[in-house]
């Protein structure tokens, strides 16, 4: 019989390596789609106003710790 032996065992792991492989394929390229969104979409407007805050909220800070409010 042609599928005896070590034949068998060895179709099925090459099997199962093609198609984790696929599917690592089929991931990979999903996460780059949406890298590609997230860079066309441009710069996120929100994390530029919450770092201004922080910003003040350290000029603040420091005019505290020197006394002057």
């Amino acid at each position: 019989m042609l599928l005896s032996g070590a034949l068998l065992p060895a179709l099925a792991a090459l099997l199962a390596i093609a198609l984790g492989a696929a599917a690592l394929l089929k991931g990979w390229q999903g996460w780059l789609d949406l890298e590609r969104m997230r860079i066309d979409a441009g710069p996120n407007r929100a994390g530029r106003s919450e770092v201004g805050e922080l910003r003040e909220r350290v000029r603040r800070l420091e005019r505290i710790a020197l006394g002057l409010e």
